[in-house]
């Protein structure tokens, strides 16, 4: 138990695409795929259980990350408050599957299953594999996020606009302007604003600083309109239908 939450982990380190973390995935997308027939489900109240207890999960699991740095003295402002991306969609995500906010979805589609898709497929665990705490964790959280919003997408039928794509760009923009003047005053950097990560990442190949921001707009555009390409062919479809002779 004690390595299970240690800070110093002995065992071994995490290998990207490795046993576990194919195990992880394929757990998601089972999970994932299930939705296609709970979507036929008319039971309300069984759809009120999982959305409750996705947002539990979130929530405690969240918790855990913020008790397990404070136990092992890394929680810190500089690092800790829940300004990353990932992690006000834990709390954003949770709050719409209670509430069925569909202001939220917008945001939980493009930015959750953008963002944290990346985060379960390339995740930033260093020396913690499997089974140390912080592999479960990470999976979890972000793993949660997608889950999230793929599940208001199949199950309960919320679906994005074009309109949604660039109020979630408008806003997005706008609080990345927020977290990088919080970075200058408290001398932090989230959402990498103000540096490039420690560690290994997509942004190493993005150029330096601050050429890589501009990358990610236009990554996170083309990952966006991606995201919206299946509603556009479908709406274009229902189009070419209902105006043919």
């Amino acid at each position: 138990m004690d390595q299970f939450f240690t800070r110093d982990f002995s065992g071994d380190p995490f290998v990207i695409f490795g046993g576990p973390q194919l195990v992880v995935l394929a757990i998601l997308a089972l999970v994932n795929l299930s939705f296609i027939r709970f979507r036929k489900n008319p039971d309300d109240q069984a759809r009120r259980r999982f959305r409750y207890g996705l947002a539990a999960l979130l929530l405690v699991n969240e918790a855990s990350w913020h008790w397990w740095n404070w136990y092992v003295g890394k929680w810190n402002i500089q690092e800790m408050l829940p300004l990353h991306v990932c992690s006000v969609l834990v709390f954003a995500s949770a709050y719409m599957l209670v509430t069925k906010s569909y202001a939220v979805f917008e945001f939980a589609y493009f930015m959750g299953i953008g963002a944290a898709i990346q985060a379960v497929m390339t995740p930033d665990l260093g020396i913690y594999g499997f089974p140390h705490y912080r592999f479960f964790q990470t999976f979890i959280s972000h793993g949660g996020i997608v889950t999230a919003a793929i599940y208001m997408t199949v199950v309960e039928g919320y679906r994005p606009t074009w309109k949604s794509l660039w109020r979630v760009a408008v806003v997005m923009n706008l609080y990345l302007v927020v977290v990088t003047a919080i970075n200058y005053l408290i001398g932090s950097n989230y959402m990498f604003t103000l540096r490039k990560p420690d560690t290994p990442s997509l942004l190493d190949v993005l150029g330096p600083w601050p050429w890589y921001l501009l990358s990610l707009e236009v990554i996170g555009l083309v990952v966006c309109l991606l995201l919206y390409l299946p509603f556009a062919i479908r709406d274009r479809r229902r189009i070419t239908v209902a105006s043919a002779p």
